[in-house]
């Protein structure tokens, strides 16, 4: 599984459904899952972004996947980055 990691930016729209229903974040996790990616870790964060989230996808096309889907709703707006492991990157530069 690769791993990406999403920085996601509410809407106002995406704000007053977090406000009144804080666990919606959980549930839009365990949608994740069923368009085949896992959510390992996930912060909220203060500054440019409302949520940093570490995902683990099959491959590009799925993480996609889950980017078009989640933002398609108009509740949030997300940049996906793909992210190497650190000793692998290390790795492939020698």
């Amino acid at each position: 599984m690769a791993t990406y990691i999403l920085l996601s930016r509410l809407t106002d729209e995406g704000a007053a459904t977090i406000k009144s229903n804080p666990d919606r974040i959980k549930e839009v996790n365990h949608e994740i899952e069923e368009f085949g990616a896992h959510v390992l870790h996930q912060y909220a964060t203060l500054g440019a972004y409302d949520f940093v989230s570490v995902v683990e996808a099959p491959d590009l096309a799925s993480i996609a996947r889950v980017s078009m889907e989640l933002g398609a709703r108009g509740s949030v707006k997300i940049q996906t980055l793909s992210a190497i492991p650190i000793d692998d990157f290390i790795a492939d530069l020698r």
